[in-house]
């Protein structure tokens, strides 16, 4: 959301210079940190941003292309090509830029009318006062004449302009009250899954326009119905001008009043029969299994969390979500072959696209700190990398870390992910990657690597995924580096 300061310089939130620079929210708030980037109020100047980013080429989106892409495959829910809105809205978004451009253009009159009459009242003052009067009047009329014809923006500043015009056509910018999270509404996205995407966690059921957990006030801007709703609203409800998120589109720039959730222990259990998707087998002991929950009815959850699976034998166990909240209909398990696990057999003998699968959950507390902006470390250890994968993608949508540091411990299975976290190197320049092997000396070595990579770990948030014995190892080498222990998390898996 571009915004005015009272004595009318444009200021950006941070979301949309990051977005208009190509850069990441957690690299501008460490050039804010470190005192490279001054601030107003928690926005920064155009100007600044240009000095900041002197090398950035603001026509050239090759930058946020390049994340998006590595987004899209990590979601595994995104088109290639992004939607471009609906008719309706496009034309109200055109409609809202033209009152803007005529109002900037009468102001700008207006300015003008002013300058002008003081030009001359400077002039009268100099041909009728006295020599002192005239020693103020002559620079005062140099000054005036100078700033009303000094050189005009720089070609980056109107190339910014440009983009900014752009990015309001083609996406809307909603900023949530009271918790000021910021997010962007692209394409025929509703609100509900544009936030959803970026991370963010807001009270939702049905997703079909009928319980109204998603009910929202709208404090400023306007929004679009995009599908049909049964949710009644009261009158009061109207005049406060109250909308179904998961049913409207935005039209303009939002600020709109909402509860998000406040922790894990907020989201209600769910059971929800899916259906199998896909299963995809990396090897004869390690496979992928895609579940899609019913289109009303998605599981809502934390990044990091678990459910429990049950398969047509009636074999049931826990495991970890692989995949982002931000697509809560296809959901991602690793499900590696173990010696007595009646659930993991019959996913390797007998179950097959199309297939019932009953979850329940989440479960557990393995989630990013939601008040943190410390960079993150991930430890993660054989299928530990399963909950890792989802809090990585998370903190992707989110866009607020520094960086991110991945260290994956794999054991027979090996890195059957690899690929894709090598990807995550290549696309992303705050993210890092180290594989080690899964034998006592080498998983060592990688807790090891750890200390030397990062000798100052305070500044970081660590998540640790595994074996027993691996979540203790890390706890141990950590607490022993005097990391505080209220910044690391960890998660038992087999």
């Amino acid at each position: 959301m571009s915004d005015q300061a009272n004595n009318g310089t444009l200021l950006l939130s941070l979301t949309r210079a990051a977005r208009l620079v190509g850069v990441s929210r957690g690299a501008l708030q460490k050039k804010i940190k470190n005192g490279d980037l001054p601030t107003f109020e928690g926005m920064v100047k155009p100007e600044d941003l240009l000095r900041v980013y002197p090398d950035t080429q603001l026509e050239d989106n090759s930058v946020m292309e390049r994340f998006t892409l590595i987004k899209d495959e990590a979601f595994a829910h995104r088109v290639r090509e992004r939607l471009l809105p609906e008719p309706e809205v496009l034309a109200e978004r055109l409609a809202g830029m033209g009152r803007e451009l005529a109002q900037t253009k009468a102001l700008m009159e207006r300015y003008k009318t002013i300058t002008d009459w003081l030009y001359d009242k400077f002039n009268e003052f100099e041909k009728s006062g006295s020599l002192e009067i005239k020693d103020i009047m002559g620079p005062l009329k140099l000054w005036l004449r100078y700033e009303l014809e000094k050189q005009a923006p720089s070609d980056y500043l109107e190339t910014y302009l440009v983009k900014d015009s752009f990015l309001r056509l083609m996406t809307a910018h909603v900023r949530l009250l009271p918790g000021r999270h910021e997010f962007f509404v692209e394409g025929s996205d509703s609100i509900l899954d544009a936030a959803l995407r970026a991370g963010i966690s807001l009270r939702y059921g049905c997703s079909n326009g009928n319980c109204g957990l998603c009910k929202a006030r709208v404090v400023s801007g306007k929004t679009l119905p995009m599908r049909h709703s049964d949710y009644v609203f009261s009158e009061a409800e109207k005049i406060q001008v109250c909308v179904l998120l998961c049913s409207h589109t935005a039209v303009s720039d939002l600020e709109i009043e909402v509860t998000e959730v406040g922790g894990a222990r907020d989201i209600p259990s769910q059971h929800i029969a899916t259906r199998v998707k896909k299963i995809e087998h990396l090897s004869d002991d390690m496979a992928l299994l895609y579940l899609q929950t019913p289109r009303t009815k998605r599981l809502q959850f934390f990044a990091g969390q678990s459910v429990t699976l049950e398969t047509g034998n009636g074999a049931e166990a826990e495991y970890p979500v692989a995949s982002c909240p931000c697509d809560d209909r296809n959901l991602h398990f690793h499900i590696r072959r173990a010696p007595g696990n009646r659930l993991s057999d019959f996913v390797f003998r007998k179950l097959k696209n199309g297939d019932i699968v009953e979850i329940d959950g989440p479960k557990g507390e393995f989630v990013l700190r939601e008040d943190s902006t410390h960079s993150l470390i991930f430890l993660a250890h054989g299928t530990g990398f399963a909950p890792v994968k989802s809090l990585i993608e998370n903190a992707m949508a989110r866009d607020a870390a520094e960086s991110m540091h991945l260290y994956w411990v794999a054991g027979e299975e090996g890195h059957y992910l690899n690929n894709l976290c090598r990807s995550w190197t290549d696309a992303l320049d705050n993210f890092q990657y180290s594989p080690a092997v899964a034998d006592a000396a080498g998983s060592a070595e990688a807790l090891r690597q750890v200390v030397k990579d990062h000798p100052d770990l305070a500044g970081f948030d660590v998540y640790v995924a595994g074996p027993e014995t691996f979540v203790q190892a890390a706890k141990k080498m950590l607490l022993e580096n005097k990391f505080p222990e209220d910044q690391l998390m960890t998660s038992r898996v087999d």
